[in-house]
């Protein structure tokens, strides 16, 4: 079984939204992490020195390579990456090797038999 390492870039009011569409396109969970800070082509505006940011949280996915672009694109339209510059960003990463999926193998292997 081969996978994929899916990392999006929200804003933490639609880590929820995301999550759940994650798992509706086949996502069996995801590690998060809080307080994320980014810059795009355009800095951050500030007010009296300080800085006009929303929150951002990490959300890291590790799923079973068929499964990936369905689940990335799942993220990106809850998020609304295309509709809303600055508003995160989502990609994927070839992985080489995991371990520690024992008990989501099962359920893996019948998500892709279905797709397959």
């Amino acid at each position: 079984m081969h996978f994929k390492l899916l990392v999006a870039l929200v804003e933490k009011s639609r880590t929820d939204t995301v999550m759940e569409a994650a798992r509706a396109a086949g996502a069996t969970g995801a590690t998060i992490v809080g307080d994320a800070r980014g810059e795009g082509l355009n800095p951050k505006k500030t007010f009296f020195g300080l800085a006009l940011e929303t929150q951002c949280d990490m959300l890291l996915f590790l799923v079973e390579e068929h499964l990936s672009r369905r689940i990335l694109e799942h993220i990106a339209a809850s998020a609304m990456l295309e509709e809303n510059p600055g508003s995160g960003v989502a990609f994927q990463l070839d992985v080489e090797d995991a371990i520690g999926l024992k008990s989501q193998i099962n359920t893996l292997i019948e998500e892709v038999e279905e797709e397959l």
